[in-house]
């Protein structure tokens, strides 16, 4: 989850209520309209970790950081997190994976070079493998210290990096059919961004252990199977009078409806540990969007979600290893059989969202059994010390080639 919950300066601009793009006419609620964003649009947010470059450690560095950041002209944004050893970029929109790479390139450099002034490195994965929880600082933000008034030691635990992609769908009820279509892959988004193996100095034996925070937030999980907005903005109103619920972003579901921006937001994947791979799960997601969009392939319902939970630890547990359960046929299969047989599916939709090469370099890494968990244990296999995995992991950050 984000809990700074902010895409770009550019992003808020562009879907702003006073922007003519923005539809006025469906009936208000304390939710408010759904905005028009143009479909299939990509916008990326990634939360980096900071570390030392002693021992390679988490470090409190977000706010020298930030100042350093502020003074270069880039696209997108750089924010605060919940803790002070953690910082969040997101992309401005873009239309192609390529075009949200080239931003999260240039992001990327530059905040190289901000921590090589400060002698810190960035570091991409879901979990910082031996970080102490207890030592965190939350940074000094009045939301992050309601938040953590509000569940204790959970918010310093949630020292843990994500990405979120969101996805442009042409109208509230596309957006919601889109966002219960999605739900049947989120094994697959877990699986390929897996990058969480170790916390607190220890192999976890899940490939994304970072979930399993997540999981302990209230209202986390699935979204409720609600297929029009009418009737979802109905659930938002209820949910809002038992005073348990402020705003969406109270919401920490898997994939969420963004009505200010017009999106939806997958919201699993582990932080990759390279900006390519963060690209290119983004692009595996557009091309879904767009054959749900083009084809409306299924028709979500309630039963769907049986066996949402089952397959959603298989993921966290064994990655690309995992068994998928088919939600519509109850037919056991491998996940990595699962996910070869969706790309190739995918493939006229991944040539019209220019995202082919996307789709193949994650088909690449899901033939030869590869995420980033895998690359994080060969690593502590052959060095017997995390501290230089994660040496090594700010270098393939830096785009190095390891």
């Amino acid at each position: 989850m984000s809990t700074s919950d902010n895409l770009s300066p550019i992003i808020v601009q562009e879907l702003s209520p006073s922007d003519p793009s923005v539809r006025t006419d469906s009936p208000t609620s304390s939710l408010g309209v759904f905005a028009q964003s143009k479909a299939l649009t990509l916008g990326v947010e990634l939360e980096l970790q900071l570390v030392n470059t002693h021992d390679y450690d988490l470090t409190p560095y977000a706010e020298d950081m930030l100042l350093l950041m502020s003074k270069i002209d880039l696209p997108g944004s750089v924010v605060p997190e919940m803790t002070s050893g953690m910082i969040e970029i997101s992309t401005d929109v873009c239309n192609t994976w390529n075009e949200a790479l080239d931003q999260l390139s240039q992001i990327r450099d530059a905040l190289v070079k901000c921590a090589d002034k400060l002698n810190i490195a960035v570091v991409g994965g879901g979990t910082h493998p031996f970080q102490q929880w207890h030592q965190r600082r939350i940074y000094d933000k009045p939301r992050f210290h309601e938040l953590s008034a509000l569940y204790g030691y959970l918010t310093k635990q949630f020292t843990i990096f994500g990405q979120h992609v969101h996805v442009g769908c042409p109208d509230a009820d596309s957006a919601l059919y889109t966002l219960h279509c999605m739900s049947r892959y989120i094994p697959h988004f877990i699986a390929l961004a897996a990058s969480s193996p170790y916390v607190q100095g220890h192999d976890t034996a899940f490939d994304s252990a970072r979930l399993n925070s997540v999981f302990a937030f209230p209202l986390s999980g699935r979204a409720p199977c609600i297929l029009t907005w009418t009737e979802f903005e109905a659930y938002f109103d209820k949910m809002t009078r038992t005073g348990v619920v402020k705003s969406m972003k109270d919401f920490y579901w898997d994939i969420r409806p963004k009505p200010e921006y017009g999106t939806i937001e997958v919201r699993v994947f582990d932080t990759p540990l390279t900006v390519d791979r963060a690209a290119a799960l983004a692009g595996y997601v557009q091309c879904l969007a767009a054959w749900f969009q083009a084809e409306r392939p299924f028709t979500p319902t309630e039963d769907d979600y049986l066996v949402y939970s089952y397959n959603r630890f298989q993921a966290c547990r064994f990655g690309i290893d995992a068994v998928y359960v088919d939600p519509p046929t109850g037919e056991h299969l491998p996940l990595r059989e699962h996910m070869l047989a969706t790309m190739a599916q995918l493939a006229p939709y991944a040539e019209k969202c220019g995202a082919t090469q996307a789709l193949a370099m994650l088909k690449s890494e899901v033939e030869d059994n590869r995420n980033d968990a895998r690359w994080l244990r060969e690593r502590q296999g052959q060095e017997r010390l995390l501290g230089e995995v994660i040496r090594q992991a700010a270098q393939r950050f830096r785009g190095q080639k390891l």
